[in-house]
């Protein structure tokens, strides 16, 4: 039997812990990004561009779905948006020639 029609193949026995959940929605954030580089790749392996209008409106879908997941996990991990935004000021810094804040 194809694990798609098996309707009880993503059941589990229990409930996950927050730091479990945060764990997965990182998972979740990895496959988006391995789409993301699959579409593109098909995109530029193509001359179609029927296929390639496709291809790149499902793309940014999961570049959405990337955000809507980055926001999730900031939400159940605050910790990890503060050095996300650490980040985001460390580059912002460079790139704009800005002295980054101290800690």
């Amino acid at each position: 039997m194809a694990i798609l029609s098996n309707p009880f193949v993503m059941e589990v026995p229990r409930k996950l812990t927050d730091e479990e959940l945060v764990n997965a929605i990182r998972q979740d954030i990895v496959g988006e990004l391995e789409a993301i580089h699959e579409y593109d790749a098909h995109i530029q392996a193509t001359d179609n561009e029927d296929a390639k209008k496709v291809l790149a409106d499902i793309r940014d879908e999961e570049r959405e779905h990337m955000g809507e997941l980055l926001e999730l996990l900031e939400r159940l991990a605050p910790d990890e948006k503060d050095l996300h935004d650490e980040g985001r000021e460390e580059v912002r810094a460079m790139l704009d020639k800005k002295p980054a804040k101290k800690k």
